[in-house]
């Protein structure tokens, strides 16, 4: 059974695209005709490929990894927000932060800064300062919450993310593409969706398109979270990556989704790779070869004495 009917797309203006003069030639195949000199989105594919995007992110969210919704534009900022808070998943409502995902750690720093904030109103610290100085804490607290307010609880970079308009939203798919994280969003006829890897063709300027789209994904991570709440009560022993592979590759899962699934902890991988760097670097460096010649040369000058103390 499809999420969503024909019906329900159709009453929700989800076909409506944009002007023809204004259309982008890679979503050809996406459109069914022109009428009045606007754009008519095919709906047969959008169903095909919300199905295929509801079902890609149902498996990210039963896997425990997370999904970050992105949409800036005023019909979408409500919507998503609050179809988001539902699921438990990070969303970005207000202006993109720049490099919120290639430096990451720099926005980790911004949302500590906010907790230590808090953890001076707790503490009592915050009474002893004086006017001025309260008074530009609590606009830098604001400020914070207004942009990083949503992302506070998202300790690594997420798994996917889901974005309302490609072209509005252009720098947080470059960031995600560049750290190779698969991308979901809605494409309207003036978008490209090559860069894309799961398009969903619909209008993504009125808001119940938004919505009717949005409510699909969400109900999908929704399954997602209570089949794994399920499968933890029932399994003690945890699966095998290999076993997980194997399992979601018989479900005709897509590649780059697996990939995301059973992949070990970036951070872990980083590390190691630098500790094996080090290793490397400082086993076969310079100095290390100068040392090891030095030892070899004091062992063989202390093997002559000895025999010629025989």
């Amino acid at each position: 059974m499809p999420r969503v009917t024909f019906e329900e797309l159709l009453e929700a203006g989800v076909h409506f695209g944009h002007l023809k003069r204004k259309w982008n030639p890679a979503m050809a195949p996406y459109i069914f005709m022109e009428r009045n000199g606007i754009h008519i989105i095919d709906l047969e594919k959008t169903i095909e490929k919300l199905e295929e995007a509801a079902s890609a992110m149902k498996h990210i969210a039963r896997s425990g990894k997370k999904i970050l919704f992105v949409a800036t534009k005023k019909q979408a900022k409500e919507i998503v927000a609050e179809r988001a808070k539902k699921v438990n998943m990070p969303y970005v409502t207000e202006r993109w932060p720049g490099g919120m995902l290639t430096n990451f750690p720099t926005i980790r720093k911004a949302v500590k800064k906010m907790a230590s904030i808090d953890k001076m109103l707790a503490d009592g610290t915050f009474a002893n300062l004086s006017k001025r100085e309260k008074l530009q804490i609590t606009r830098q607290r604001a400020k914070l919450e207004k942009l990083l307010g949503s992302i506070a609880d998202m300790t690594r970079l997420p798994s996917a993310i889901f974005v309302v308009d490609v072209c509005k939203e252009n720098i947080a798919v470059r960031e995600a593409k560049r750290l190779g994280i698969p991308v979901f969003a809605m494409v309207d006829t003036n978008s490209d969706p090559s860069d894309i890897d799961f398009p969903i063709p619909a209008n993504d300027d009125a808001s119940k398109s938004i919505a009717v789209i949005v409510d699909v994904l969400c109900k999908a991570i929704e399954e997602g979270l209570n089949e794994r709440k399920l499968e933890k009560d029932k399994e003690v022993i945890p699966k095998d990556k290999k076993e997980i592979r194997k399992e979601l590759e018989t479900q005709a899962v897509p590649d780059s989704i697996i990939d995301v699934i059973v992949s070990e902890d970036e951070e872990i991988k980083i590390k190691s790779a630098r500790k094996s760097l080090e290793m490397f670097e400082e086993e076969f460096s310079p100095e290390h070869e100068i040392l090891v010649k030095e030892e070899i040369e004091e062992s063989e000058e202390e093997e002559e004495e000895e025999q010629q103390e025989s």
